[in-house]
């Protein structure tokens, strides 16, 4: 009698369209993901979930008593033009080379596990229907930064564990199963800048960010205020004057800022970039204006994905545990499902620097 009454004192998607204005099927087209619904009415919608604490399917019943034998993973599909990027499918598109490293290792830690992984693509930014509709039918969600607002992601959380990836810690409260899981972006950024500034003396040392919003991209940017910090006179605003771009994340994104780089006949000796695919982007420019890398530029990575190997000079970057990501994830969410209480989590996985031809480095 008491499963009947909790189930009956969750809310119905009648209640989330009555105060939402709207019918029950928008409020389905809404959770589902479908795009032809004014923004105005699918923040209605959102609001109103978010009020009433609504999940819909699966994650909405007594979770002791059912499993569904399936864990999330939803990211942000840089490829969308809601988000002013490139198409995934298309050659500048190639954001996928980390999303799918990060897959292959939480599928198979999964698959040991006996679950199988739903993985979804955000439509828009800020997906906030996407992680609500495959929160209902998995029993824990791995979210990558970018995908849904922080707000949506606590409100999941009261109901099945959540990992973020690749996000910065939040204020969540005791209620909420929502544990973060990173890299050592700023270790590694200072190790492959004052890798540069050190080993090959090099002084004139730029940055080239990801997107604004990016933790990663931040941290990694940290990382590289700290090891130039004295590098124009010993002191750290020195440091933090030198020059810094944004891109995208994509080797398009990196070609336009290296374009814009030469074009205002600033280049500098070397070209420390947020990822790897930037970097390739940025090499492909350079090559391309007739300079030579890293004879007159020096162009570094990070994320360590494979076709960096094969570029000419080969790329130097810092590798991220890519695969070990998605398998720790995977460990994070069996610790929360098996319903032992656990105090919030933060994990730090370590990196390590892979010194190649681009910086100067014999190949």
């Amino acid at each position: 009698m008491k499963g009947c009454l909790r189930v009956r004192e969750k809310p119905s998607v009648y209640e989330v369209a009555r105060l939402a204005g709207v019918s029950t099927a928008t409020v389905s087209r809404v959770l589902a993901g479908y795009e032809r619904v004014l923004p105005r009415t699918r923040d209605k919608v959102l609001t109103a979930v978010t009020e009433l604490g609504y999940v819909p399917n699966g994650a909405a019943r007594d979770l002791a008593a059912r499993r569904t034998g399936v864990l999330g993973l939803c990211f942000p599909d840089l490829g969308l033009p809601d988000l002013g990027l490139p198409d995934l499918d298309n050659e500048d598109g190639d954001a996928a080379y980390w999303y799918d490293e990060v897959i292959r290792g939480m599928e198979r830690a999964a698959r040991r596990s006996g679950y199988a992984v739903l993985i979804a693509a955000s439509h828009h930014r800020d997906d906030s229907g996407l992680v609500l509709s495959i929160a209902g039918r998995c029993d824990g969600l791995v979210v990558l930064a970018r995908t849904a607002p922080l707000s949506m992601i606590e409100h999941v959380a009261t109901r099945i564990p959540v990992v973020l990836l690749a996000t910065e810690e939040g204020g969540d409260g005791p209620d909420r199963a929502i544990d973060y899981l990173a890299v050592a972006n700023e270790t590694g950024a200072y190790q492959v800048t004052a890798h540069l500034a050190g080993v090959h003396g090099y002084t004139g040392i730029s940055f080239i960010a990801g997107p604004p919003d990016s933790p990663d991209s931040a941290c990694r940017l940290d990382g590289f205020r700290r090891a130039t910090a004295g590098l124009a006179g010993g002191g750290p605003s020195e440091g933090r004057s030198m020059p810094v771009y944004h891109g995208d994340f994509t080797t398009a994104g990196g070609r336009r800022v290296a374009e814009q780089i030469i074009a205002a006949g600033e280049v500098p000796r070397a070209l420390v970039c947020a990822n790897d695919q930037t970097a390739i982007g940025v090499m492909a420019a350079l090559q391309q204006a007739g300079l030579n890398v890293p004879g007159d530029v020096a162009v570094t990575g990070f994320d360590g994905i494979r076709l960096g190997r094969h570029l000419h000079p080969s790329l130097t970057t810092v590798v991220q545990p890519m695969a070990a990501l998605g398998d720790t994830a995977v460990t994070m969410l069996k610790d929360r499902i098996s319903g032992t209480p656990l105090p919030r989590r933060t994990v730090e996985l370590p990196v390590r620097l892979e010194l190649r031809g681009s910086c100067g480095c014999a190949p």
